[in-house]
């Protein structure tokens, strides 16, 4: 089932991913310093992923395609992975469309905490 995975990186900011049925990243978010933020970009991200001319389709400098997903105010919300091909990208930006609203959210934030804290005894062990 897709869903949206919330996550606490190193530095402290909260970061989302939108993972789909095989558990592959499809789309990432940035940083954000609270994690209501991050909630609150979630919901953006389905709202915004209902208006196909918020994609904005891109080309890598290795010829790697993806897309950005961009709020109504014109910021990036989100950041696909990369596709081998242009077909490979809109068929992803397809899935995202038809899934993104409806997928569940999953809060990992407080796990990844805890794997920090796991991880740094660990090595003073």
């Amino acid at each position: 089932m897709e869903k949206f995975v919330i996550n606490k990186k190193v530095n402290g900011e909260f970061q989302f991913d939108f993972i789909d049925k095989k558990g592959k990243i499809i789309l990432s978010s940035g940083g954000y310093t609270r994690k209501l933020m991050c909630i609150k970009g979630i919901e953006s991200v389905k709202l915004n992923s209902q208006d196909s001319i918020k994609f904005f389709r891109k080309t890598s400098l290795n010829n790697e395609t993806y897309f950005n997903l961009k709020a109504f105010n014109g910021k990036i919300i989100g950041v696909s992975k990369m596709f081998k091909d242009r077909f490979s990208r809109d068929k992803g930006i397809e899935y995202f469309i038809k899934k993104a609203p409806a997928a569940s959210i999953e809060d990992r934030s407080k796990q990844s905490i805890k794997m920090i804290c796991i991880s740094s005894f660990e090595m003073t062990v």
